[in-house]
């Protein structure tokens, strides 16, 4: 692997740099887990489109730049540097986009990327059941064939940002006489359907993103599979490979975090401090480990090999390092973390109790770090099943 930036590379940098640097928001957005903040995000959304940088890898003809994949962790450093607003289009652009493009039709393509690119059509995940969450081969929601379509019955849960989205996809038994893993298929469905309820799942910090699912003889078009009838799975795999690999937490999101949490220590903290000095070092170290590797991890890619279960290790890293990271933040902040984000005296508004609570959840979606151990063990060490 080559450390050093091409000329073009820096070019890139430089470019992405001084626009970001002109254009994010002077004012911090709302969550974008609540229902004013999301619509505020999709404005952000429209004008990164408008730019060019909502998906700076896709094709021209879909919205992007046909940047490549190095460029594209470049764009986001440069993005999380500066602060800019959360992506409530991530689980669109970063999640199902890449299984489009691996799977989908020219038609689907062609109908769906532009408007998710821009945040005119939003996507929330169908995954978890209430009984199916990293045992997603479990779930029992269900489609049967009728004229022109299928007909979609069940219940998914733990869907992100889906109180807001206009769309979802998940996987649904289409054949129940077939083995767990096979008999599945990948749809695309309409949240604002008939037959389709979708209920808010209410959260401690009081943001209503999350929902329930309920889906009561729901039509879905041909159109709207992704993939082969009976073979959602292979599918499905893609996605979460995207989301436990490259993807989803790009380096620079932990990169800022890193530097933000150098700032802090620095601010408010005895540097005499041993244990809490190494602890801050080690922080950073992690991050510009996990950046150098997806480095690696990219130039495999470039070079046709995939990433397959080498993502499990991936996620395992980044979402541990996430609940080290903020709880070193934590300890530096001390008593002041009980403070409410409101008051004029809390640290940073709240960002690193708010950022605490969400790295914890960080070892579990996206399949458990205990699942994901499995299957580093199974198939990336070879080592025998119990």
């Amino acid at each position: 692997m080559d450390l050093n930036f091409t000329d073009s590379e820096n070019a890139f940098r430089r470019e992405c740099r001084s626009w970001l640097e002109a254009n994010v928001p002077s004012q911090r957005l709302p969550s974008g887990d609540t229902k004013e903040g999301f619509a505020l995000h999709l404005n952000w959304e429209n004008k990164l489109f408008d730019a060019g940088w909502a998906a700076v890898s896709w094709p021209k003809e879909y919205g992007g730049r046909e940047a490549t994949l190095f460029e594209w962790l470049i764009f986001e450093e440069e993005y999380y540097r500066v602060g800019a607003p959360s992506r409530v289009t991530q689980n669109g652009i970063f999640l199902l986009a890449p299984t489009l493009f691996e799977f989908g039709t020219d038609e689907q393509k062609s109908r769906i990327l532009r408007p998710m690119a821009r945040g005119d059509v939003t996507w929330g995940q169908a995954w978890s059941e209430p009984n199916a969450g990293s045992d997603l081969a479990s779930l029992k929601s269900t489609a049967r064939r009728v004229e022109g379509g299928w007909r979609l019955t069940g219940q998914k849960t733990w869907s992100t940002r889906a109180a807001f989205c206009d769309m979802a996809y998940g996987l649904f038994r289409t054949d129940p006489d077939q083995a767990r893993h096979r008999g599945l298929t990948y749809f695309m469905f309409p949240l604002r359907a008939e037959g389709v309820t979708v209920r808010g799942v209410d959260r401690l910090d009081g943001d209503e993103g999350f929902a329930e699912i309920f889906l009561d003889d729901v039509f879905v078009p041909e159109t709207e599979i992704l993939g082969e009838v009976h073979h959602g799975w292979k599918v499905a795999m893609a996605t979460t490979s995207s989301e436990r690999g490259l993807s989803l937490r790009s380096p620079g999101r932990f990169m800022a975090i890193a530097s933000r949490l150098v700032n802090l220590y620095h601010r408010f903290r005895d540097r005499s401090d041993p244990v809490l000095r190494d602890q801050v070092i080690q922080a950073w170290m992690d991050a510009q480990v996990y950046r150098w590797f997806t480095y690696q991890t990219v130039t495999r890619m470039a070079e046709g090999e995939e990433i397959g279960p080498d993502s499990s290790m991936n996620k395992v890293f980044w979402s541990e390092m996430d609940v080290r990271t903020h709880e070193t933040a934590l300890a530096i902040i001390g008593d002041a973390l009980e403070l409410d984000e409101a008051s004029p005296s809390a640290v940073d508004a709240g960002d690193w109790m708010r950022g605490f609570q969400f790295a914890l959840a960080g070892p579990i979606y996206a399949g458990t770090n205990e699942i994901q151990r499995n299957i580093i063990a199974e198939r990336v060490l070879g080592l025998p099943r119990k």
